[in-house]
């Protein structure tokens, strides 16, 4: 059947692919809310007004490159973009474009690919976690089912590869290599440590591949888009460590109920028993005959079903030193993360990626 024949459009083809704005997108693009540590750029005369239009026509791209005919198809890919997010990927690969030639329709087309790229991941994460929200609405398996939304994830991961091979050999090669560290993360956690492995350990390579990956090709992408090929590895370097900084902060969140603007229903990741790195730590603390640790995990490991007791749990974990170390660990990597900005020229964007990796470990995103 040619394409003539069918009686629908594929995701993104047959789409008007014009990234000009419309006047009603140009007002999105004068709304903008940068995440925080990124004040400072964001009231810069010049990248300001560059990285709000350019997120503007990212967003106006997604909605193009998932758009379909058949309503079904359509309501199950726009799910996710519609229910907003933070774009903390796309916002670096605008960010760091801004060392070279700036936001070009290059560097908007791989910032879409890496968002295409993190929405599908989310579509497959909450069918594998049984996740019933995401975004606080309705995750999109509560709604079409397990099949539906499986699918759907892989036709945004095929929509993300459209667009790279758009940007040439090099865009394909880096993001099928992102997407095999992704697809490696969620099976290494999903099977857990071999006999003989340090739980620590495989939880920190988990991390990178899950979530580091992805960022760090952010920062890669807008270096290489934007003509500062010599910075792609800085900003890959870079990228890395911010996101496992990012992660670990947010296991620490979770089993803490930190009041931060994270979006987390504290205490979620102990009731599910997910591994999260203060609770590692605090089965190596007990391991070695720390009483505090072993009577902290008592409650960890008991029955978390009752709001009250989960609540008990998760202010027993706040309050073991296993939960600073964590808090340690996140700060470790964001510094990390800023040494490896050494290279790239003193200036704004140097500074708003600083100001980001600080962010990370505070929370005031």
């Amino acid at each position: 059947m040619t394409d003539s024949q069918t009686n629908w459009t594929a995701a993104g083809h047959g789409v008007h692919d014009s990234l000009d704005l419309n006047p009603e997108t140009s007002v999105l693009a004068a709304a903008v809310n940068l995440p925080g540590g990124f004040g400072k750029i964001a009231l810069d005369p010049e990248f300001g007004p560059a990285i709000a239009t350019g997120l503007a026509k990212v967003e106006k791209l997604l909605r193009d490159a998932i758009a379909n005919s058949d309503p079904l198809i359509d309501a199950t890919s726009r799910h996710l973009i519609e229910a907003g997010g933070k774009r903390i990927r796309p916002l670096l690969v605008i960010l760091t474009s801004l060392l070279g030639n700036g936001v070009t329709k290059e560097v908007i087309k791989a910032a879409a690919i890496v968002e295409l790229t993190h929405l599908a991941t989310l579509y497959h994460d909450d069918v594998m976690d049984s996740a019933p929200l995401r975004r606080g609405a309705p995750t999109a398996h509560e709604v079409w089912g397990n099949s539906v939304a499986i699918l759907t994830g892989d036709l945004i991961f095929a929509r993300a590869s459209v667009l790279g091979s758009e940007l040439g050999p090099e865009a394909v090669s880096i993001q099928a290599h992102t997407f095999e560290r992704l697809c490696l993360g969620q099976l290494h956690e999903s099977v857990g440590p071999r006999e003989g492995d340090d739980p620590i350990e495989h939880h920190l390579n988990v991390i990178a591949d899950k979530t580091a990956s992805l960022i760090a090709t952010s920062g890669a992408f807008g270096a290489l888009f934007s003509g500062v090929e010599q910075y792609v590895e800085v900003l890959r370097s870079y990228g890395e460590k911010v996101g496992v900084a990012f992660q670990v902060a947010d296991d620490v969140i979770d089993v803490t109920g930190a009041q931060v603007h994270s979006g987390k229903t504290p205490g979620t990741d102990l009731r599910e028993g997910v591994p999260t790195l203060p609770i590692l730590l605090m089965r190596d603390a007990a391991a070695a005959g720390d009483e505090s640790a072993a009577s902290v995990l008592e409650l960890v490991d008991g029955d978390l079903s009752a709001d009250e007791d989960l609540a008990r749990a998760v202010e027993a974990v706040a309050g073991n030193p296993a939960t600073n170390q964590a808090w340690d660990v996140a700060r470790h990597w964001a510094d990390s993360a800023i040494e490896a900005l050494a290279p790239l020229p003193e200036g704004t964007v140097k500074e708003a990626l600083v100001a980001f990796a600080d962010a990370v470990v505070t929370r005031e995103l």
